[in-house]
């Protein structure tokens, strides 16, 4: 079984459509869910696709959801990998008596061969969804780089933001990684930026086990002012080819030292320092309304000069149309629009 793990881990971290919601380690955070994974291999017996999946039981309803964050991994393009994984999915859907697959692959909204492969198979395309009721944002905000010294990445920076970065450090602004010593002030910050963004916020417990899981490859940012308050923090993971910025959160006091700005150049420094060729700012909704609440994101994370990725977005496979469409209509009725 550990040689299995090792296998299957490899594969996924080497792979450029791997994400590290598709390692293991995503498993022990989200441990509420039980998982499977999926491994196809060739001929000769080297994995030449993967899928890992997080199962929900739904209570009462004798059935369960099967989601699989960023999966499967794979060149969609090759309709006979795909269809393996799919076979072997429906197999599991079967064991675990799910009524869907939901499936949000990283590949392009323009990949339309990947898309129509899907599509063949069975799967109900979601293009049209609104992006505030996907899982998974369908835009990230990444920074290439790749063969870059921290000279040129700083320099390509819009001057307003080197401006900023360079006022937190002549302010005093301290910012370091820490361990699970500092999640108390982090998590106190998830909760300010909570209740002034109006989402929901993790437990201390469920950071906890993200940088348990994950180990030496998550860090846990903090920027403090100069008397001690702790202004801005963030968790971060290194996984693959990418430094990856997961969650975020900043004080509604002393915003003007700039603590932010200084965050987000210390984590892209240690993805440089790491050899990644990818920094990941994560997702940006929204990002073509300048009138949303959310646009703000977008432009905060826009001055650092990256790019805009688009996702094709979310798949679904329907096993079981009458519990779909029942459990659909619950969901709706009480103010879900995603589980």
């Amino acid at each position: 079984m550990k040689q299995y793990m090792s296998e299957y881990e490899k594969f996924v971290f080497l792979n450029s459509s791997g994400s590290f919601t598709q390692s293991e380690n995503w498993c022990k955070i989200k441990n509420e869910w039980k998982s499977e994974r999926i491994i196809i291999r060739d001929e000769s017996g080297n994995i030449i696709g993967t899928m890992q999946i997080l199962i929900k039981n739904i209570p009462l309803m004798n059935t369960v959801f099967m989601y699989a964050p960023r999966g499967p991994v794979c060149d969609c393009h090759n309709l006979d990998i795909l269809s393996k994984i799919i076979e072997q999915a429906k197999l599991l859907a079967e064991k675990h008596k799910a009524y869907m697959l939901k499936i949000d692959p990283m590949i392009s909204y323009d990949d339309i061969e990947s898309i129509n492969n899907l599509k063949r198979l069975g799967f109900k395309y979601n293009a049209d969804i609104p992006e505030d009721n996907t899982i998974q944002c369908q835009r990230n905000y990444i920074l290439d780089i790749k063969n870059k010294t921290e000279d040129e990445i700083f320099s390509s920076f819009h001057s307003k933001w080197r401006y900023n970065i360079r006022l937190a450090v002549r302010k005093g602004v301290s910012c370091k990684y820490y361990g699970v010593e500092k999640l108390d002030d982090f998590c106190e910050l998830m909760q300010a930026t909570g209740k002034r963004d109006g989402f929901a916020i993790r437990s201390k417990e469920y950071f906890e086990k993200f940088l348990s899981a994950f180990e030496e490859n998550a860090r846990l940012y903090m920027c403090y002012s100069p008397d001690g308050e702790a202004i801005s923090g963030a968790l971060t993971v290194r996984y693959g080819n990418r430094v990856s910025y997961v969650y975020g959160a900043s004080s509604d006091t002393q915003r003007n030292l700039m603590p932010n700005y200084l965050m987000q150049w210390n984590m892209i420094k240690w993805a440089i320092e790491s050899q990644c060729d990818i920094y990941d700012f994560m997702g940006i909704p929204h990002c073509d309304e300048e009138n949303h609440s959310n646009y703000g994101v977008y432009r905060f994370k826009k001055g650092f000069n990256g790019e805009i990725v688009k996702y094709a977005g979310e798949f679904d496979y329907i096993f079981s149309n009458v519990k779909h469409t029942v459990i659909s209509f619950l969901l709706h009725s009480i103010g879900y629009t995603k589980l």
